[in-house]
């Protein structure tokens, strides 16, 4: 435990020499509706050979992960993701693609201390966070002022468009892959969203339709 101490005062140390670099590439241009986007797709690093993670083992080895998104997964800054409560696949996925450069912004402030880690470190480290236990998040509940939603809370056009998407602009529902309750699909890898910032899930969506951020699906980008 000692030794998870240590790495976890380095990550403090370390990460705001790391954020003022991060912080530059993290803004977002939004292209206009209907452009062609250009697709990279990410390679996700392979699991084969791996166990389903430890919680346990992980909690050590989250130590370093501590000083941005809190103890126990429930990020107390809207900048860094909260990852309580979100699947294990997922985690271990991301943990990857940081580790291998592939994913930029903030996240590079991550990479030092995770180049090291084993696959089999990351589903450790991802079956810690997936035992916690998600926070629920903030809403804008201020008063629509026009429309067909007037009156409404402001988060009402945001669960409109969760539940059922719009097809006039060929937008899918998001419930199809993260659930009725923002859970996710494990199965698939699918990310639980559900208590997330919402700022943090703003920019993630404005990544997606700048074409910033790559996935392996190109669907996802019809955003």
């Amino acid at each position: 435990m000692r030794h998870a101490r240590v790495l976890a005062v380095t990550a403090v140390l370390a990460i705001p020499a790391l954020l003022a670099v991060a912080i530059a590439q993290t803004s977002v241009s939004a292209l206009p509706d209907n452009e062609q986007i250009q697709v990279t797709p990410l390679e996700a690093p392979s699991l084969q050979g791996t166990t389903w993670g430890d919680a346990q083992a992980g909690q050590a080895k989250a130590a370093a992960c501590v000083a941005c998104h809190g103890i126990d997964g429930n990020s107390g800054m809207d900048i860094y993701p909260s990852i309580a409560g979100q699947n294990e696949r997922y985690i271990a996925e991301q943990i990857g693609l940081i580790a291998s450069g592939q994913r930029g912004g903030l996240a590079l402030a991550m990479q030092p201390f995770v180049t090291d880690l084993s696959a089999q470190d990351m589903r450790d480290i991802g079956a810690w966070y997936a035992s916690q236990k998600a926070s629920a998040g903030l809403a804008d509940d201020t008063p629509i002022s026009e429309g067909p939603l007037a009156g409404q809370p402001f988060y009402a056009i945001g669960q409109q468009l969760y539940r059922g998407g719009d097809a006039q602009r060929g937008i899918p529902a998001c419930i199809a892959c993260h659930g009725p309750t923002g859970a996710g699909n494990p199965g698939p890898g699918w990310p639980h969203i559900a208590g997330q910032h919402a700022s943090y899930i703003s920019q993630r969506l404005q990544q997606y339709r700048s074409g910033e951020h790559t996935l392996q699906q190109a669907a996802n980008f019809q955003i």
